[in-house]
């Protein structure tokens, strides 16, 4: 099976590979590239955390997580809630507003942790 081997070869080899994934020093062992690329990734995080230079872009980005962070969470509650009310009726308690509670109770929680990761309070 000589052909199968050499298409093989030929995938490894293609030019129009993403130049990220083709290493740079192909001598090196797989351990020391894998470094290389974490400390690369992790100087260029560092350079964006570092620049104050923040867009209304981000802020409008940041905002909208927000919103959403918070409602999944919510939408998830209110879900389950009226499934365990048509399931399990309650005479004294509304599993839908217990759960549209907690929803929004974890949804805020995921929000603030968010907010508080992207301005740099870690």
């Amino acid at each position: 099976m000589p052909a199968a081997e050499d298409k093989h070869a030929r995938r490894k080899q293609r030019p129009d590979q993403h130049p990220e994934r083709r290493s740079a020093h192909p001598g090196q062992p797989p351990e020391q590239r894998f470094r290389d690329s974490v400390g690369r990734k992790a100087a260029r995080k560092q350079r964006a955390r570092a620049s104050e230079d923040r867009s209304v872009f981000f802020w409008l980005g940041m905002f909208g997580m927000v919103g959403w962070a918070v409602a999944i969470p919510t939408l998830a509650g209110v879900a389950l809630g009226l499934w365990l009310d048509r399931t399990w009726p309650a005479a004294q308690a509304s599993w839908t507003l217990t759960f549209l509670l907690l929803g929004v109770a974890l949804g805020v929680l995921n929000a603030w942790f968010w907010v508080r990761r992207e301005s740099g309070g870690d």
